[in-house]
Parts: C-alpha cells; structure tokens; sequence
C-alpha cells in the first residue's frame, strides 16, 4: 500500500482501509482542528517523532477499552479504600498534557512536540480535547488526557505523579464514560498495561460501525 500526501491546502484524507498493514496511512497536511476532527470523526490519529513530517495512522485491529468492562484490580480496590481520591476535569489541559510530555521524554521518549501541544490545547478550547486528573489526600496523584467527540473517546496519554495515578485516572474516565453511555476509549496502539485494565482487539469493522454511530451523537456533554 502507499502512504498518501497530504495537501495542506486541502483538509481531506484517504480511505481508512487504505492504511499499510502496519497502520501508516498518510503523511503531512497539518494540526487544524478542522483536519484533527475530520481525522479522529473516520478513526485516524497523527503519531509522529517531533523532527518528522506528521505522520497519520489508522490501524485495521483497533485496541479498545469498553468503559463498563474497566478491570480493576484488587490491589488497586485496596489502594481507592486506603486513600481519598478526588477526580477533577479539565483542572488544567495545557499542564496535564505537558505532564504526559515530560514524564513520557524522561522514560521513553515521546511523540508530544511544542506542536502538538499547541494543537491539542486548540481542540480543547473548542471542547474536544479533555484532560482528568487525580488528587490523592489532597495531592495530585496523576492524570491523563484525550479526545472527545459523541459517544467516542479516544485516549491519547497519562501520567503519575504517585504510585498508581495513571491507573486511577483511567478507571475514573471509564466511570464517567460508562455513566455517560460513551462506546469506547480508543486506545490507538497495544500496551500490556492497557490489556491488563480491559483493552482488547475489534475488528476494524466492528470499530468503524461503533465509530459512526458514537460520533453522530452530538448533544453529549459529558465533560
């Protein structure tokens, strides 16, 4: 398969089937929020290192998290009984995002550039990018952040400050979520931790069919 050239000048994209087997679809365009919409509204996400040209992904088996199937361990039961656990919405975006940044660049490297934060910080002023974040007996414990559109979430980082903070940021979404009759955190990519929290494999079929019913929802205001 190709991977696709996108115009700048043209906010559009190829077919998502069209995507090589390792999920690239295409390369450049730009961080608009009117293309980061159109992309995340047919199941596409931009992933690129910060000296590349932005690279955007569709892979054909989608990696997901079912809100009301969260697995929560029994340690972490203990630790939610042990500790106050305070949830906070959108306390602050830009740092909770910066957050995910710093700590991600200090253990592995990371795909966040000063351009995706200005991007991203775009789409939650226009109230699609969402952060939460977790206050333990007072302290911020950890967060994370992601994009909301309909009944469709699609998880983009986390982070801990404390033992367990990005765990309990993720089961505190998915509640809301599942509360909120949301169909999905798209988890974009496999991760062990992922998998041991609930993620699992669908079917790009069965993922573009919840996609356009979850995004066609428009009166949601979960957040």
């Amino acid at each position: 398969m190709p991977v696709y050239s996108l115009d700048r000048n043209e906010i559009s994209f190829p077919h998502p089937t069209l995507a090589r087997r390792d999920g690239l679809l295409a390369v450049g365009g730009d961080l608009s929020v009117e293309r980061l919409l159109l992309a995340y509204t047919h199941g596409i996400f931009p992933w690129f290192e910060p000296d590349e040209e932005i690279l955007w992904w569709c892979p054909k088996d989608r990696f997901v998290i079912f809100p009301h199937e969260i697995h929560i361990s029994r340690s972490m039961q203990k630790y939610a009984k042990k500790h106050q656990l305070k949830t906070v919405l959108n306390r602050d975006f830009a740092d909770t995002m910066h957050r995910c940044r710093i700590k991600r660049e200090f253990a592995e490297g990371t795909w966040i550039s000063d351009e995706m934060e200005a991007a991203y910080l775009r789409l939650h002023e226009n109230g699609y990018a969402v952060s939460l974040e977790i206050f333990e007996d007072g302290t911020l414990a950890g967060g994370l952040y992601g994009v909301s559109i309909g009944r469709c979430f699609f998880g983009e980082s986390m982070f801990s400050e404390r033992k367990n903070g990005s765990k309990t940021a993720l089961i505190a979404l998915a509640h809301i979520l599942s509360e909120n009759q949301f169909l999905f955190i798209d988890c974009q990519f496999y991760t062990e931790h992922l998998e041991s929290m609930g993620g699992r494999f669908i079917s790009w079929e069965t993922y573009d069919q919840m996609l356009s019913e979850g995004v066609s929802v428009t009166s949601l205001t979960a957040f």
